[in-house]
């Protein structure tokens, strides 16, 4: 079989011992011919060990075992590969269509663009937001649905921007000023790459710190992708950006949560004028607010 430069040859060999005290006896013996690692199964009436070895020292271990244990069933060394990791991880990761008009795509995910599409390239890392959860799905929805409103002298504010990708959402989308804030310095880092890689850099005025860190200033749209306990402090200090006439989505908030977070934005001046929901892997029911000055 041929190896790869990004793959290594190893084997695995599968012991059945008595119990945990020959368990460990045995692991001794693999460890000390040679086994790099090892995987532990309890049974009910055995202990079942799964070693690894470089496939040099692979039949050294199984003879190791032999000896130590002539009567324990010792299976053969097996060839396996191990995958790098680094690159592995990538598999399965797909452009994420937002609607007709947008979509997210990692940068070594290659897919056409549909006819009029704009599209986000953004790679998964240290700052959330890469599309695939539904709480940032279902803001990039109510952005894509807004973006008609947003003129040339309109502004957006993408709260706890995270990875940049609502900000540059709106900024794809539509012509507004683009405005973000978070209060950690490596998602403002990561927001900032993003902008530039997306030719946004220009145009996103961003922000370490909270809400005081831009000033007085008041916007069309503010989107914050926050939960529920992260909102808490902000339900006065959003409420009190958006100006007459503006929106505000409010993401990241379970279904059952909607109500306790409506209530208290109302009384700030905001009334609810829509809801999106959308489901996680986890059956978990997810939901976006839209709500007006």
């Amino acid at each position: 079989m041929a190896i790869s430069a990004t793959q290594k040859s190893f084997c695995r060999i599968a012991v059945r011992a008595a119990d945990t005290e020959q368990a460990e006896r045995l692991a001794a013996e693999a460890y000390a011919a040679g086994a790099t690692g090892l995987e532990e199964c309890d049974g009910e009436s055995e202990v079942t060990l799964i070693l690894y070895a470089p496939a040099a020292a692979a039949q050294a271990v199984y003879d190791a075992l032999a000896e130590a244990a002539p009567a324990t069933r010792i299976e053969a060394p097996a060839e396996v590969i191990e995958t790098d990791w680094s690159e592995r991880w990538k598999l399965g990761l797909t452009a994420t269509i937002i609607s007709p008009r947008l979509r997210i795509r990692p940068s070594f995910v290659s897919a056409a663009l549909a006819p009029g599409q704009a599209e986000i390239e953004i790679d998964p890392g240290q700052a959330f937001g890469t599309g695939g959860h539904p709480s940032t799905h279902l803001a990039l929805e109510w952005i894509d649905a807004l973006a008609p409103t947003l003129k040339p002298d309109s502004r957006m504010l993408d709260v706890g921007t995270g990875t940049g990708i609502l900000a540059l959402a709106a900024g794809k989308l539509a012509p507004a000023q683009l405005f973000a804030c978070d209060t950690d310095p490596l998602a403002s880092a990561a927001a900032r790459d993003n902008a530039r890689r997306n030719g946004l850099g220009e145009r996103l005025w961003l922000f370490t710190g909270g809400l005081d860190a831009i000033g007085d200033v008041s916007f069309d749209l503010v989107v914050a992708n926050l939960l529920r306990t992260e909102m808490l402090p902000l339900f006065d200090a959003i409420p009190a950006r958006v100006r007459a006439g503006g929106h505000a989505v409010f993401s990241g908030l379970l279904e059952s949560e909607c109500a306790s977070v409506a209530e208290p934005l109302r009384s700030a001046g905001l009334r609810e004028c829509g809801v999106r929901s959308r489901a996680d892997a986890n059956a978990d029911l997810w939901s976006a607010l839209l709500m007006t000055r």
